[in-house]
């Protein structure tokens, strides 16, 4: 079986596990096991916009780089607009949520930071002051997202699914009058980075792709180990709780005041217990739960997008294997050593590229390298934009860091 698959098979059956834990429980948590318990009282659901912003001002309390937060408006459309985010009852404006932090230098380059699936900008917390001394550094939620504007999700295709994420982004763009820029894109935010790269490379200095999804398809020699496992009884409940749009976020919102227990018990173990790098501090741990709780219970909206994007194991339905002989802006890979990822995708993809491309692998960290091996994911960001960083020096002639592995 595919890594990709195993990894989404394991989490889905550990958030499965610890939910059915949580439902038989006979009362909603003490105030002394959740600071949420009063609220829950109130609602069923105990967050809101205003809930995700302030757990994500209490998580960026930890950088300290002084930055700024904005909801930058990407316009708004009628009812009926053939835009695919506007389609919805309502005409109010979109809004961006986008934090920028002052850099030391300002003639320092623009980085452009994207969030994966499920995510928000603030998962990027760890490397925001590191990065800030040599980038401008950009983080914004992607719409339908973090805090940014939650619209109905509409779109029927996977073209409009596209469409949504990447012009959305191009709006933000033209709001900001960003230009010539870095841009890197995490996981399924990379997915995205790089289908932007492809449509606006005229914006773009360098692209980082960082764990990034849709360099694989049904095509490839693991979707055998994908059929085999539709076949069995287990594989049939997923395939078809995957292709009604089931999302994990709805285990969330299901179980109402205990939500929060869970992700407590979920971020514990993926960065604590179960983590291949770094260990999050008490601190840490109690912030980054507080966010991710919120940013998961809020509205339903661009975590719908996963069925049109992936089929069932995460194989793209429009892999950018088949766009990399198109690919105009210089790139770089960055895997954790353990990323559930395949980086042998990207070395497929390089192959057909006609630009400067690096695969660089971080020892001792997962999928959230740049959580698990905060230091070294910095040295493969640097690396990355050795040219733009150091353009009057000979950079094209600089080793790679001993503590990185080139793939």
């Amino acid at each position: 079986m595919s890594r990709a698959l195993a990894g989404k098979i394991r989490m889905a059956e550990e958030i499965g596990r610890v939910a059915a834990a949580e439902t038989t429980s006979s009362s909603p948590p003490s105030i002394s096991q959740s600071r949420w318990a009063w609220p829950s009282v109130l609602r069923w659901i105990p967050t809101s916009t205003e809930r995700i912003i302030a757990a994500e001002k209490r998580l960026l309390s930890l950088v300290k780089t002084r930055h700024v937060q904005e909801q930058v408006n990407i316009g708004s459309g009628p009812p009926g607009s053939k835009i695919p985010w506007f389609r919805s009852t309502s005409n109010e404006p979109r809004f961006i949520n986008t934090v920028e932090f002052d850099s030391k230098d300002s003639n320092s380059p623009t980085l452009v930071m994207v969030h994966g699936y499920g995510a928000s900008q603030g998962f990027f917390y760890r490397n925001f002051d590191a990065l800030a001394s040599r980038f401008r550094v950009v983080a914004i939620d992607q719409l339908g997202w973090g805090g940014s504007s939650r619209p109905d999700f509409t779109c029927k295709s996977t073209e409009e699914t596209e469409a949504w994420f990447i012009d959305s982004f191009e709006e933000w763009r033209k709001a900001k009058n960003l230009s010539n820029f870095v841009l890197l894109g995490h996981s399924f935010g990379g997915y995205v980075a790089a289908k932007y790269a492809l449509k606006h490379p005229e914006h773009i200095q360098h692209l980082i792709l960082v764990g990034p999804a849709g360099f694989t398809s049904e095509t490839d020699q693991s979707a055998e180990w994908v059929a085999k496992f539709r076949a069995t009884w287990k594989g049939m409940i997923f395939n078809h709780l995957w292709e009604s749009g089931f999302t994990p976020q709805k285990i969330v919102r299901g179980l109402g005041p205990w939500g929060p227990d869970l992700v407590r018990r979920y971020t514990s173990a993926r960065f604590g217990s179960h983590s291949t790098g770094d260990v999050l501090s008490e601190e840490e741990s109690a912030l980054f739960t507080d966010y991710i709780y919120h940013t998961l219970a809020a509205k339903a909206s661009g975590e719908q997008c996963l069925k049109y994007i992936f089929s069932f194991g995460a194989f793209a339905r429009k892999p950018l294997l088949q766009s990399a002989s198109h690919w105009k802006v210089p790139t770089t890979f960055i895997y954790g050593y353990h990323d559930w990822m395949n980086y042998q995708g990207a070395q497929q993809a390089r192959e057909e590229m006609k630009v400067p491309c690096d695969i660089i692998r971080v020892p001792q960290a997962g999928h959230f390298v740049f959580i698990d091996n905060t230091s070294g994911f910095h040295s493969a960001v640097l690396y990355a934009c050795r040219r733009i960083l150091s353009p009057d020096n000979n950079s094209e002639d600089l080793p790679l860091p001993q503590s990185l592995i080139s793939a």
